[in-house]
């Protein structure tokens, strides 16, 4: 729901580099995630169904409001959609003490999709992604999905789970919470964080969960979609 700055500047890439050699195996690429129970669906597992894109957008989006091309479609499968892209940090909704016009420049003291007590999400501990708003590009809409439908966010060797919690500009894809930025261990700062690539969103179709604040519930629901959308189930 705002405009989006590029991604990182020089001085914040090179502290993303630094902090990423810091992060343990889990974070960096290397072996299995820790935080994965042993019965979990892999990143690898997940990225294998995710390799061929099936174009479902009618055009390609742009990652960040400062770059001239469109890169990246949104393609589809029979029961989720996905895109691979970067990860800007959402930090709209419920002023807390990580988000708020302090900290963040763009802060919207609301998400386009509220709480089961009609507030606005708390970006800071609810982790979930924004799609683009319907456009020509492509309507979120017309592919089963909806505020509160369940998405597996891929990152190096960690997958979370969270929901389509708001919305975005038209032509821009690539963005999730705070909360969802922080589990995945890329830095969640909504001026400096965000991953400039490498990040890939499976949103799973026909699968609304509420209420919509509820993290054990996209936790179990994701779960159990992702082990069917690999083939375990």
């Amino acid at each position: 729901m705002r405009t989006r700055m590029l991604a990182l500047t020089s001085a914040a890439c090179g502290a993303a580099l630094l902090g990423a050699a810091a992060l343990p195996a889990s974070a960096s690429g290397s072996g299995q995630d820790a935080d994965a129970g042993p019965d979990e669906v892999t990143a690898a597992e997940l990225l294998a169904e995710v390799r061929a894109c099936s174009r479902i957008s009618k055009g390609r989006y742009r990652t960040d409001s400062g770059r001239a091309k469109a890169t990246v479609p949104v393609c589809g499968t029979r029961n989720a959609v996905f895109w691979k892209a970067d990860m800007d940090i959402d930090c709209d909704g419920r002023k807390t003490r990580a988000c708020n016009r302090k900290t963040d420049p763009y802060f919207l003291p609301e998400t386009a999709f509220q709480s089961s007590r009609g507030e606005p999400l708390d970006s800071a501990a609810l982790p979930h992604v924004v799609v683009p708003g319907p456009g020509k590009v492509w309507d979120y809409r017309k592919s089963g999905l909806t505020g509160g439908s369940v998405v597996a966010v891929v990152y190096r060797d960690r997958v979370r789970y969270g929901v389509i919690g708001d919305t975005g500009p038209t032509g821009i894809i690539g963005e999730a919470s705070y909360a969802m930025a922080k589990s995945l261990g890329i830095d969640p700062d909504p001026s400096t964080g965000g991953a400039e690539s490498g990040v890939t969103y499976i949103a799973f179709k026909d699968s609304r969960i509420s209420p919509i604040e509820s993290r054990a519930r996209a936790q179990s629901r994701g779960a159990a979609l992702a082990r069917e959308f690999v083939g375990r189930s």
